[in-house]
């Protein structure tokens, strides 16, 4: 399986989901920010965390109409698979690939910390490899992580099971709790929380590598 990790000015956590899907057996490619085309075969697109562009205007804002993200349109559109982290789900969302929009924390602080997320759905190869109900630990580290939707898109994403996790104690205000969603096809997945800094013991804890495992798996040939 070839992933692809997106780079822009002011992202940091890049180097960071490289490794992660590296460590599931993927095959990395690195792309800048001002490249038109994806590498051939790619099966996973990562967009990372981090501040785009110093989240001048908003965030995301910038990073979803540099010329990479018309090549990240298109692979979703084709039915590729997306995986928008922190930052990345700011673009996703900018970008229309995902609904609702991210908001400033309601306490108006930037919240560096674990939280407890509950796996809202099974159904999607990122979050294949648990149990609905289960709990994981995740670290968040977002300003603007409060997710915010109106009551016709909180109501459609509950009614079609897309939304992928929620928070156990909600650090930012976000609507239903929700710290990740899943667009209508299942491939597009934007999350708050970091999987990327729990895949060794060594950062705490190893929660996020099951869901690289499950997309990769998902992924691999039969």
């Amino acid at each position: 399986m070839k992933a692809a990790v997106v780079t822009f000015p002011g992202s940091n956590c890049d180097r960071d989901l490289a490794v992660a899907f590296a460590q599931a057996g993927a095959d990395v490619v690195r792309v800048w920010h001002k490249d038109r085309a994806l590498p051939a075969g790619v099966d996973i697109v990562g967009i990372p965390g981090g501040f785009s562009f110093g989240d001048y205007l908003r965030c995301g804002a910038i990073a979803a109409r540099s010329p990479i993200g018309h090549a990240v349109a298109d692979h979703a559109a084709r039915g590729g698979f997306v995986l928008g982290i922190c930052n990345g789900f700011q673009v996703l969302t900018e970008m229309g690939l995902l609904p609702g929009a991210l908001m400033r924390n309601a306490g108006l602080r930037f919240v560096c910390k674990p939280v407890t997320l509950t796996v809202a759905t099974t159904n999607s190869a990122y979050t294949g490899g648990w149990a609905r109900g289960d709990r994981i630990s995740l670290p968040v580290a977002h300003h603007d992580g409060n997710y915010t939707a109106d009551a016709g898109t909180l109501a459609r994403l509950a009614g079609e099971d897309r939304i992928a996790f929620t928070y156990a104690e909600n650090p930012n205000g976000a609507m239903a709790d929700i710290a990740g969603v899943l667009s209508a096809n299942r491939r597009v997945l934007g999350l708050m929380p970091h999987p990327e800094r729990a895949v060794d013991a060594a950062q705490g804890g190893t929660d996020g590598a099951v869901l690289f495992r499950s997309v990769l798996g998902a992924l691999a040939p039969v």
